[in-house]
């Protein structure tokens, strides 16, 4: 593999747990990226390796500990309990994380096993290399292998593990977590590692708090703008670098509902489609009770510290409907958004909900019949598109803006499932073709246009769950 260099290794053995990945009977690949591979100048095709059989030399295996607010309610002590760092690559587009998921049992497993099953593992592979593929912050899949072992949920089922890559995976608990235990040092040498490596712009702990706020704000309305539902946003799901992590229960919808929640754990809706820019708020909210004692120590006083952090956090509505205007802007093809876009969108989303249309199938057929024939209402349609020409850039610029922002098909949750049931039973073909298709979702053959099509009836998979 790549050679390492593992800054977060160098912080206080009290950030991680240092353990190697526990080996696994007989690692076979399943999906490799070849692309990030070469990106990350990672070389090695072993099985082996990305099993965790083998530690790759200068890998520093680590588990990080970090704390939530998980649904609310406040967790202590969490930290990876299934997950191992391998350590640092320095690239020239910047320095990544290549974690393990999957990888056995760490000081943080409480009553768990340590162990993905496959199913989780390929989900993740695939849907975040389409999101990536769509241009949205996120953790990346390199690798995914099934182990030969059988992991215990309900049932047994086929083992694997996934080679994560991302910015880092300092999330918003890892903060909390050392908050909690008022260890202000360490709070300290965090933050400082996170400037360093994410935000060498910020000259504060002020302005990097402001930086974190903006990077959340942008990364939501990225979502809204694919119809992503996240489904756990935890604070421990929420990166620090303002990347999507943690595909558990997350699905993208198909006919449109503006409170759309599928996952099986998500009882009241906390963490629903239209909840997520809220819910993001209320997370950086809890980030910024973290910074309070260093611009106490900075500003000399608690109550002026609050203020500037409070008047920053009160920055993201304005961060967020400006980006939510300019993603849902270059959907409809409009090339100088600008106040009242956002409406022109709003109206289109409201048809969409009254008739239950695919949110993504009217994004890609704007400009042609098929998107009328999504309405059951077509005259209310016909009078939205009269506003919607008179608004867009009609020239090829305003189409190849629309091109760019609107996949043609997209991880569809059934679609998951039959990929992941087959995988179960020793079939990887439809995983293989759905990681395929979803790595180019712009440029659909028309071979593949099958998987455009939204679930029958009988399809509607109606509850995601989490991997573990």
């Amino acid at each position: 593999m790549t050679q390492f260099d593992n800054s977060y290794a160098r912080l206080p053995d009290r950030f991680y747990a240092r353990i190697d990945p526990d080996p696994v009977d007989t690692p076979e690949m399943i999906l490799f990226n070849t692309d990030l591979a070469e990106t990350l100048g990672v070389t090695e095709r072993d099985a082996a390796v990305f099993a965790g059989n083998v530690v790759p030399e200068g890998a520093e295996p680590l588990a990080q500990v970090y704390a939530a607010h998980q649904f609310g309610g406040w967790v202590p002590r969490l930290g990876d309990g299934r997950a191992i760092l391998l350590g640092e690559v320095v690239t020239d587009q910047g320095r990544f994380d290549i974690q393990l998921k999957g990888a056995g049992r760490t000081p943080y497993s409480r009553n768990g096993d340590g162990r993905a099953w496959l199913g989780p593992v390929l989900r993740e592979y695939i849907v975040s290399e389409f999101m990536a593929a769509c241009d949205v912050p996120t953790t990346r899949a390199l690798a995914a292998v099934a182990t030969g072992e059988r992991v215990q949920r309900e049932r047994a089922y086929p083992g694997g593990v996934l080679t994560r890559v991302a910015a880092s995976h300092i999330r918003v608990g890892t903060f909390q977590y050392f908050t909690a235990q008022e260890d202000n040092e360490a709070v300290r040498l965090l933050a400082e590692h996170v400037r360093d490596r994410h935000y060498p712009q910020a000259q504060t702990m002020l302005d990097l708090y402001s930086q974190i706020v903006a990077a959340q704000a942008r990364l939501i309305a990225r979502w809204m703008g694919l119809g992503f539902v996240h489904g756990v946003m935890n604070t421990d799901n929420t990166g620090i670098a303002g990347e999507t992590i943690d595909y558990g229960p997350c699905a993208f919808i198909d006919s449109y509902a503006p409170n759309a929640c599928y996952s099986s754990i998500d009882h009241h809706g906390r963490y629903a489609f239209d909840q997520q820019a809220n819910i993001a708020g209320w997370n950086l909210a809890q980030l910024g009770s973290c910074f309070v004692g260093m611009l106490t120590e900075e500003t000399g006083s608690q109550d002026a510290a609050v203020e500037a952090l409070t008047q920053a956090l009160n920055q993201f509505p304005a961060i967020y409907q400006t980006a939510w205007r300019e993603t849902f802007a270059a959907k409809l093809g409009i090339t100088d958004p600008r106040d009242g876009d956002e409406d022109l969108a709003q109206d289109l989303l409201s048809l969409m909900a009254q008739t239950r249309a695919d949110f993504t199938n009217v994004f890609a057929r704007l400009g042609t019949d098929k998107a009328r024939d999504e309405f059951t209402d077509r005259p209310a349609f016909d009078a939205w598109a009269a506003r919607w020409h008179a608004r867009r850039d009609r020239g090829p610029e305003g189409a190849a803006l629309m091109a760019r922002a609107n996949p043609q098909v997209i991880p569809r949750t059934h679609r998951l499932e039959e990929a992941i049931v087959a995988a179960t039973e020793g079939d990887f073909a439809k995983a293989l073709r759905l990681a395929r298709v979803l790595s180019a979702p712009f440029d659909l053959a028309d071979a593949d246009r099958d998987l455009m099509a939204p679930p029958t009836q009988d399809e509607i998979v109606p509850a995601t769950f989490c991997g573990t």
